[in-house]
C-alpha cells in the first residue's frame, strides 16, 4: 500500500451532540479533558460511519490505543451549546492511524450534522468544504493496531475487512 493510493487527508465525519452540565468546570466552561472524550466519540462513530463497530472490532481481537494526542484551544464550549466533532483520519497504515478533529459551536438550527442520537447516514465533507459552525478546539491523535497483550499486529492481516473498509475510504 502505497500513499500515493490513498487521499489523505480523508474526508471528514461529523457528529453533533450537546453539552452537558457535567461536563463543565467551575468557571462555566467545558473542562478540558472532556475534548479527549469527544475525539473518542469522534473516531468510533467514523468507524461506525465505515460500517463497523468499536464493539466488533475488540471482540476480534484488536485494540487500538492512544500513543499521543495533541490539543488547541480556542474557544470553550459551555453547558448546552451544540457542537460538532469532526474526524479524518491523516495517516493510515497497517500498524498504525492518526487522526484530527475540529469541534465547531453549532446554532441550534444548523441541522448540516447529525445528532448522535439520530438514526441513519450522517454528512461527510471533504476536505475542500467548509465545516458548518464556529471553530472552537482542535486536535489530533495518534494510535496503533495491537492485541489483547498490547503486542502491535497488522490490520490487515488480523482483521482485513476493517483494513480493507478503511482504504476504500481513503480512495473514495
Amino acid at each position: 500500500m502505497s500513499k500515493q493510493q490513498l487521499n489523505l487527508p480523508s474526508n471528514w465525519h461529523g457528529i453533533a451532540f450537546r453539552v452537558r452540565y457535567q461536563e463543565n468546570d467551575p468557571m462555566g466552561v467545558v473542562y478540558h479533558t472532556n475534548y479527549l472524550n469527544w475525539f473518542e466519540l469522534g473516531r468510533t462513530e467514523m468507524i461506525r460511519d465505515l460500517g463497523f463497530r468499536y464493539r466488533d472490532m475488540e471482540q476480534a481481537g484488536v485494540l487500538l490505543p492512544l500513543i499521543d494526542a495533541s490539543l488547541a484551544y480556542g474557544r470553550p464550549a459551555r453547558y448546552d451549546d451544540r457542537v460538532a466533532v469532526y474526524t479524518r483520519i491523516v495517516n493510515f497504515s497497517r500498524l498504525r492511524i492518526d487522526y484530527e478533529y475540529r469541534i465547531h459551536l453549532l446554532t441550534d438550527d444548523d441541522l448540516s450534522v447529525g445528532d448522535a442520537s439520530a438514526a441513519g447516514t450522517r454528512p461527510i465533507f471533504t476536505a475542500d468544504d467548509e465545516l458548518p459552525g464556529e471553530p472552537l478546539t482542535s486536535g489530533s491523535t495518534r494510535h496503533v493496531w495491537v492485541n489483547r497483550e498490547f503486542a502491535p499486529i497488522r490490520l490487515d492481516k488480523v482483521l482485513p475487512s476493517l483494513y480493507d473498509a478503511l482504504v476504500r475510504s481513503l480512495q473514495d
